[in-house]
């Protein structure tokens, strides 16, 4: 198992960590997301290691950026 931290911005409601959630559970591999809606701060936890690009990419389907 691996597991990653990123920052997202732009989530203001719980409809944001919904989008989040249900576009970065799609990447293959992927077991479980947990977004902090206070902080931004999502966990990914997978089967194998992801590439930064396959979040990015996933969080920029769901309408937000990730911070860096």
């Amino acid at each position: 198992m691996s597991q990653s931290t990123y920052t997202v911005t732009g989530m203001t409601c719980g409809h944001c960590v919904s989008s989040v959630t249900e576009e970065v559970s799609q990447i293959d591999g992927v077991q479980d997301v947990q977004v902090d809606l206070a902080t931004g701060k999502v966990t990914v936890t997978s089967d194998r290691n992801l590439t930064e690009d396959e979040v990015r990419a996933a969080v920029t389907e769901a309408g937000y950026q990730l911070a860096g």
